[in-house]
C-alpha cells in the first residue's frame, strides 16, 4: 500500500511538471500511468476489503452471537423469533405495505417513460 502511494506521490509531481510544460505527449504518458496506478489501488483495495470481511465473518462463533442476540434480546424485554420468514404479518401492515410498493412500481415506470422520451435518438 504505501509503494501504491508513494507510486502516486510521483505520478502527481510528473502531471504538474507536464502541466507546466504543457506537452500533451508528456501529459498524456502522466496520465495513463495515473490511470494504472490507480486501478492498481483499485485491485488491492477490493481484495483487502473482501479479506477483511470474510476474516470477520469466520472469527465470531454462531453461538456466541446469538446469545448475545438472547442477552439482548431479555433485556429489551422482547421476544427473540428466529424464524421471521415463517411467521405472518398482520393483514394490515401487509396490505399497506402491498400497496406501497405497487404504487412505488407504477412511479418508478412513469419517471423511467419520462427519461426514455428526455433522450435523444440513437
Amino acid at each position: 500500500m504505501r509503494q501504491v502511494t508513494g507510486n502516486m506521490t510521483s505520478v502527481v509531481k510528473g502531471m504538474d511538471k507536464a502541466m507546466d510544460s504543457m506537452n500533451l505527449e508528456r501529459i498524456s504518458l502522466v496520465m495513463d500511468k495515473f490511470e494504472s496506478q490507480f486501478s492498481d489501488l483499485d485491485v488491492q483495495t477490493s481484495y483487502m476489503e473482501d479479506a477483511m470481511s470474510s476474516t470477520t465473518a469466520v472469527s465470531t462463533p454462531q453461538d456466541q452471537i446469538d446469545q448475545l442476540m438472547r442477552q439482548t434480546a431479555e433485556e429489551a424485554n422482547i421476544e427473540l423469533q428466529h424464524d421471521l420468514a415463517s411467521k405472518e404479518m398482520p393483514t394490515g401492515i401487509a396490505a399497506s405495505s402491498v400497496g406501497e410498493k405497487e404504487g412505488i412500481g407504477e412511479e418508478d415506470n412513469k419517471l423511467a417513460e419520462r427519461l426514455r422520451a428526455l433522450r435523444p435518438a440513437t
